[in-house]
């Protein structure tokens, strides 16, 4: 467990620490349009936490997710760090896991200030009245969850992609690529399931059930990162 927390200190260190200003305009961006634009615009439709709103909280930490993860191996590779880190005593699943962590906090982390900054500013938007909360308290937990585990999948995937790529730029481009595809796979996959089908459901089963595939992909893409990573391999690459 020590490991994990040298990996998890030392990747906060080397990605916001160190970047400086610079590594927090894109996060800070991403942030000011899920916490404070779109919410003003939206008002309280934004408490409702429509299909849109839920697209948009899953959607944005994906943006966060393809900022960063592409430099996870590759960009250790490329700075001629990886070498020395592999050299070190700490665990092939500890220094995986510690990347993973700090990525999927990072991510999360601005899907849970978007949603805090976006119930004051929807409530500031319409001016004078009651103060309102999330409409439907099943359906903020439940998109805190989707939001954690849409992440999970992204750093496992992006984690696995720049392990097997020799430079961040190509990393990043693939990551691209992959996200399009899971996108245009996803709204393919829904239009083949019957309208009566989805008709028969409410929303938070819809929800639970995309729960349950992202759990699962997030399992397996994670699983063969795990087993990907090895230093006997990254040391012979």
């Amino acid at each position: 467990m020590s490991d994990i927390w040298t990996m998890i200190w030392k990747e906060t260190k080397d990605s916001v620490l160190q970047g400086g200003w610079s590594a927090l305009i894109r996060p800070l961006l991403l942030i000011g349009i899920l916490g404070i634009l779109l919410p003003w615009r939206l008002g309280l439709q934004w408490l409702a936490l429509t299909p849109v709103v839920m697209g948009l909280i899953l959607y944005i930490p994906f943006i966060v997710i393809l900022s960063f993860v592409g430099d996870a191996i590759a960009g250790e590779r490329e700075r001629h760090t990886l070498e020395t880190l592999l050299a070190s005593r700490i665990s092939d699943r500890a220094i995986l896991l510690g990347k993973v962590i700090v990525t999927v906090g990072y991510a999360w982390g601005t899907a849970l200030i978007g949603l805090l900054l976006g119930l004051i500013v929807a409530n500031l938007s319409k001016g004078q009245g009651s103060w309102e909360f999330y409409t439907q308290f099943d359906l903020l937990l439940e998109a805190l969850a989707l939001s954690l585990l849409a992440s999970l999948l992204g750093v496992s995937g992006g984690v696995l992609i720049s392990l097997r790529s020799a430079t961040v730029r190509q990393a990043q481009q693939i990551l691209i690529v992959c996200t399009l595809v899971l996108v245009v796979g996803g709204v393919l996959a829904l239009r083949a399931v019957p309208a009566q089908t989805i008709s028969s459901l409410s929303s938070s089963q819809i929800w639970l059930i995309a729960m349950a595939v992202l759990a699962v992909l997030d399992a397996i893409l994670l699983g063969v990162s795990l087993v990907s990573f090895r230093r006997s391999r990254l040391i012979l690459s």
